[in-house]
């Protein structure tokens, strides 16, 4: 297959008759992988319209997952920083908020472990907060790395299977994934706008 370019980065078209025959389970769709090269295969939502429901809303997270961790790329650290709104949003915040949203929904919610025993802020506003010694390598390391830890909190749960450490109470894994859903696509159209304007000033 041909590799495609999109954000900068080079995907192999998925084939998921191929990968099925191949592995023969479904973890392989739990682990895309990503390279700027055009030598890995990452599963893009266009590619599995005709696949169950979970490996749908998966291949969703995971696509505006890479969208917001590519926001990054290419930046100074001082154009991550740049602050161009009143609240607290930056690009460098937005995937550090992103990294506390992954720990919120998929570690408290899943272990219902505290925030302080997991180590992150109390408040999602809190976690856009800035430390002097945070990069973008190691923000885009640390998001990386809760994603990754999602994925594998996630992959032997259905569905149905209610999650009851959110503060809301307990919830579904299908509601959760809606959720992470809608909240990236928002903070994929916030950086967005906000890269845009960094870089055409």
């Amino acid at each position: 297959m041909i590799a495609r370019r999109m954000n900068g980065f080079y995907f192999t078209p998925f084939d998921p008759l191929a990968m099925d025959a191949k592995l023969g389970s479904r973890q392989r769709w739990l682990n895309p992988c990503l390279t700027k090269d055009g030598g890995a295969t990452v599963i893009l939502a266009e590619d599995i319209f005709n696949r169950p429901i979970r490996i749908q809303f998966e291949a969703f997270i995971d696509e505006h997952r890479r969208a917001l961790n590519g926001c990054l790329d290419g930046l100074t650290e001082e154009q991550a920083r740049r602050s161009l709104v009143p609240s607290r949003t930056t690009l460098l915040g937005l995937v550090k908020h992103a990294t506390f949203v992954e720990k919120v929904w998929f570690d408290e919610a899943i272990t219902c472990r505290s925030r302080a025993e997991i180590g992150i802020p109390a408040t999602p506003d809190e976690s856009f907060i800035l430390d002097e010694d945070d990069t973008i390598a190691s923000i885009q390391q640390a998001h990386r790395e809760a994603c990754e830890a999602s994925r594998q909190a996630t992959s032997s749960l259905e569905l149905d299977d209610m999650l009851n450490g959110n503060r809301r109470g307990p919830l579904p894994l299908r509601f959760v994934y809606l959720h992470m859903l809608r909240e990236l696509a928002q903070h994929c159209g916030h950086a967005d706008i906000l890269r845009e304007q960094i870089l055409s000033q």
